[in-house]
């Protein structure tokens, strides 16, 4: 084990970590306290143990938030280092704190509302919170860990250990809450990935083109991108696998709002173009720089 670097107080005490985490726990806590308990449902990960957890043993759930993460935040600690786990810990402690003194009423007595707008909330506020740099639920640090271990993907691990918290919230509040706690899964998943990733999330874009020369000259000069090439080999189709011709195979990192307008263009150069997209999770480097200055 390599030796863990000091903490980095200014980044605790920055103005983004501390807007992100209070903003992101009041969230956090609206969804559960205005939509999710009242109801028995559930998000998924040690949240949603934790509801299931209250329940059943008639104990605050800011008491089984607190308890829960505290293996997750120990292993943070280990694998990604003291800062982490201190935010990590700082924006539970804010979240426990919050569901004791805050109570939210109950908005609807529709359940399909309260199941979208509670999983809405919940991935709002767990977004947030991890843009500041923390995480209120150690469930994705364990399946991490556990990856390592045992083998298996980290959407294998979170998919069994969610299953096993459905089976339980259908044994504890019933069937019916547990088909709509997949429903706030879903859209808790969906929208803290939009928030932690952003509306203009990277994206790689790959062109192969017989006009490869002015696909470049388009993608750079009228889009203003930075281009990666690769020297390829187009054809070799079913009909004709002898013929082949050498190219020039363009790639660009775009985003999603970008990419439907570049094809576009690039199809009215060549409308025998061929495509293909990668979702990215982070780009680093002189492109990044590039995007900065052209913007």
């Amino acid at each position: 084990m390599k030796k863990q670097a000091g903490i980095d107080w200014k980044s605790i005490f920055s103005f983004p970590y501390i807007l992100y985490t209070l903003l992101g726990s009041l969230i956090s806590v609206i969804a559960l306290d205005g939509f999710l308990i009242p109801n028995g449902f559930v998000d998924g990960g040690v949240t949603a143990v934790s509801i299931i957890f209250e329940k059943a043993f008639l104990i605050h759930i800011s008491i089984w938030l607190i308890v829960i993460n505290i293996p997750f935040v120990y292993i943070g600690y280990r694998l990604v280092g003291k800062t982490f786990a201190v935010q990590s810990m700082i924006a539970i402690l804010v979240t426990a704190g919050l569901m004791l003194i805050i109570r939210v009423p109950v908005i609807t007595e529709d359940k399909l509302l309260m199941a979208s707008f509670g999983g809405f909330l919940m991935g709002l506020g767990i977004g947030l919170v991890i843009r500041g740099g923390g995480v209120v639920d150690g469930l994705e640090i364990i399946a991490h860990y556990t990856k390592k271990r045992v083998g298996f993907t980290t959407s294998e691990i979170i998919m069994v250990f969610n299953s096993l918290v459905i089976i339980g919230a259908a044994v504890e509040f019933g069937h019916e809450a547990a088909m709509y706690s997949i429903l706030v899964y879903y859209i808790a998943m969906k929208t803290s990935d939009y928030v932690v990733d952003g509306i203009e999330e990277f994206t790689s874009l790959s062109i192969v083109s017989k006009k490869d020369q002015e696909v470049k000259s388009l993608v750079v000069n009228e889009f203003g991108k930075a281009i990666t090439v690769y020297k390829g080999e187009r054809g070799y189709l079913p009909s004709s696998y002898h013929l082949k011709y050498d190219c020039d195979i363009v790639v660009a990192v775009v985003t999603r709002l970008e990419i439907h307008r570049i094809k576009q263009k690039v199809v009215q150069i060549d409308p025998d173009a061929f495509f293909f997209v990668q979702s990215i999770k982070e780009v680093r480097g002189s492109y990044l720089r590039h995007h900065d200055r052209s913007n």
